[in-house]
């Protein structure tokens, strides 16, 4: 039985007990009344959103469930799983985390637009431009313009 059959069955009991609403006792138990009617209404009301709530966050993992499967699923023959050692291009996910090596001379850079900042080795420079990882900014870098004191003021900040 359902809250509100049972609060429904309970206000029956209670008309039927014809209780005094003029006596004390007769005043509380009908007050009682009206408020645990006002608290199963508002419960239903609660449940109601819940389940909506619910049903809306099955819809949205199923959702998430077929973009994981779109970007992370290896779409080759090779039955690979998350520690994939094949070359496959759906498989190689170094291509996000780029790494420098120990030996490169890196170069620190500072986007103008979000002020952060940027580690950069030559051959990124030698590119002439790339997209701020943070605001996505236009960054363009002309190193022939440099002068020798430009490249002596680098060297000693180092």
């Amino acid at each position: 039985m359902k809250l509100t059959e049972k609060m429904s069955y309970l206000k029956g009991l209670i008309d039927g007990l014809e209780i005094d609403s003029s006596t004390k006792e007769g005043k509380i138990l009908l007050q009682m009344s009206e408020v645990m009617n006002e608290m199963v209404i508002y419960i239903d009301d609660l449940q109601s959103q819940v389940d909506e709530l619910t049903e809306l966050c099955e819809i949205l993992d199923e959702d998430l469930g077929m973009v994981e499967e779109d970007l992370y699923d290896c779409d080759c023959d090779c039955d690979c799983d998350d520690d994939c050692d094949c070359d496959c291009d759906c498989c190689d996910d170094d291509d996000d985390d780029y790494e420098f090596d120990d030996d490169e001379e890196l170069y620190e850079v500072t986007c103008p637009t979000c002020g952060d900042t940027i580690l950069l080795d030559e051959s990124i420079i030698e590119e002439g431009s790339m997209n701020c990882p943070n605001c996505n900014e236009l960054l363009e870098f002309d190193d022939e313009n440099l002068t020798i004191e430009d490249i002596e003021e680098m060297i000693s900040e180092e």
